[in-house]
């Protein structure tokens, strides 16, 4: 090969260089500035949440029980319906219901632009107790908010942990006890959510499909009559979910 070939080549070589160099150079601000977002959504909604529990919640001096305040909850959104609590986790906090399931996926509690959401149940819910299955979504946030924690479901210390198992739904008029029955880890899909059924049937054999797909058989034997909420949020792969249903207890 002739000198001046290679000198040709050299001369290719370099705008290729100084291109890929500007690409690194874009995609790392690019991270970093998608980092710092993230970062700065997680820290205005853990002040939200503070500032929404030291404002409506109080305790009772005579049970050492804590009572929130719903009608101050309505005051801040009207588009509360309840407040969640699953035990050894971070899940702590009041759920909206909005227009559309899209709002909430990119405003906080406050109704502030953040990506870190709230967590909403569907917007087609009557969230008035006559649900078959109430639906509940969140973000899966790596600094733990929302339901940044749900994945602990999945881990044998948790579901293995009877105080576990029940999980509080709060809302104005009553306090509501779901028990687990199934826990999992599924590709992207919708029929989890599912939420009106033709007839008896179809319920009944949508229940046992989805208690057939827990990672563990908590003994609960389900019925037409059983109304039962559902967790789901992102596993850390996005073509995946993570998922909880809980039936409401008669008890």
């Amino acid at each position: 090969m002739s000198r001046r070939g290679t000198h040709a080549k050299k001369k290719k070589k370099g705008p290729m260089r100084l291109i890929l160099l500007i690409l690194s150079l874009g995609a790392i601000i690019a991270c970093a500035i998608y980092m710092i977002t993230w970062s700065k959504a997680n820290s205005e909604n853990q002040a939200v949440l503070e500032s929404i529990k030291q404002e409506t919640i109080q305790t009772n001096q005579e049970t050492g029980e804590a009572v929130i305040d719903f009608e101050k909850l309505f005051a801040k959104n009207k588009d509360t319906i309840g407040w969640l609590t699953v035990n050894n986790t971070s899940i702590d906090y009041p759920v909206v219901k909005g227009n559309d399931n899209d709002f909430y996926l990119t405003h906080n509690f406050n109704k502030e632009s953040n990506l870190g959401g709230w967590l909403f149940a569907d917007y087609r819910m009557k969230a008035d107790g006559t649900d078959k299955n109430l639906v509940i979504h969140g973000h899966n946030m790596k600094n733990g908010s929302m339901f940044g924690t749900l994945k602990k479901v999945l881990n044998k210390d948790w579901y293995e942990n009877s105080e576990n198992l029940e999980i509080t739904y709060q809302t104005a008029e009553k306090e509501y006890k779901y028990k687990v029955f199934s826990i999992y880890q599924i590709e992207v899909e919708s029929y989890y959510t599912k939420r009106n059924f033709a007839s008896n049937q179809e319920y009944q054999e949508f229940l046992n499909k989805i208690k057939g797909r827990s990672k563990k058989d908590f003994g609960i034997n389900l019925s037409v009559s059983d109304k039962i909420m559902t967790l789901s949020t992102c596993a850390s792969n996005d073509n995946y979910r993570v998922v909880l249903h809980a039936v409401l207890s008669n008890d």
